[in-house]
């Protein structure tokens, strides 16, 4: 397993053309994209190309749909993305209902069939909303899965953990399904809380050795990616965290 960074961990970074340059001085060759550097995809990807890095994976808001499948598929082919995410829902839009969840689900998977004859998997990556249970006690994120079997999904590990979720629980029940693990630490309580409570990789609470371990087993072809919601320095965050993550993996760089 390789493994790439969120570039929404890095949004803070001025001169996001440069940064990627610095990214593959750190050995990181792979980035995940989101809405903020799609503004000029063809420039971006020249920037990427003079560094080395690609765009395995990116998110994708549903929303870019609306226009129709063609744009999106532009985009995914100028910047050479295989798999993409729907990132999140703000809450005045979320369905409130276990057939609400059933029928939004059904809308990914439409998604999904658009950009599949192209070559691009799309699905959905949680945060821990989708494991609060409903007023009749279904839980949004078990409704979505078995409500569209073909629903792909990137795992979200931090958000899964303090929703209170058993991560193995749901990794072995659902390992068909799982297309990317998002990878992030949470600090100790009461700490980071200028970073939103998350930590650097390999400086929280969590047993990523172990947690990598069940996903290479589970998902061997699962992309892995770093992220951190609101890290105070970006750069730090990213030499750090992707030298803890190399050594578990055994130096194996992104």
């Amino acid at each position: 397993m390789s493994f790439s960074i969120q570039l929404y961990s890095l949004r803070a970074v001025p001169d996001q053309l440069a940064l990627l340059q610095q990214l593959a001085e750190m050995g990181i060759t792979q980035v995940e994209g989101y809405g903020g550097v799609f503004a000029d995809p063809e420039s971006y990807r020249r920037a990427m190309d003079a560094a080395g890095i690609t765009m395995p994976t990116a998110h994708l808001g549903v929303q870019l749909f609306e226009g129709g499948v063609e744009s999106v598929v532009a985009l995914t082919q100028t910047l050479g993305i295989k798999k993409a995410f729907a990132p999140y829902l703000d809450e005045a839009e979320r369905p409130t209902t276990k057939e609400g969840y059933a029928a939004f689900a059904g809308k990914l998977v439409a998604c999904a069939q658009a950009l599949a004859p192209h070559g691009v998997i799309y699905g959905w990556h949680n945060h821990d909303f989708e494991f609060v249970p409903l007023a009749d006690g279904s839980i949004p994120m078990e409704v979505m899965l078995e409500a569209e079997p073909s629903l792909h999904w990137e795992v979200d590990l931090g958000w899964l953990l303090r929703s209170g979720a058993d991560p193995v629980l749901w990794l072995n029940r659902y390992a068909g399904q799982i297309q990317a693990f998002h990878i992030k630490d949470i600090a100790a309580e009461g700490e980071n809380l200028d970073e939103d409570g998350w930590a650097d990789l390999g400086a929280g609470t969590l047993d990523w050795a172990a947690l990598i371990a069940t996903c290479q087993r589970l998902c061997p072809d699962a992309d892995l990616v770093l992220e951190h919601d609101n890290p105070s320095d970006p750069i730090r965050y990213a030499v750090t965290s992707a030298a803890a993550l190399s050594s578990i993996l055994g130096g194996d760089h992104g």
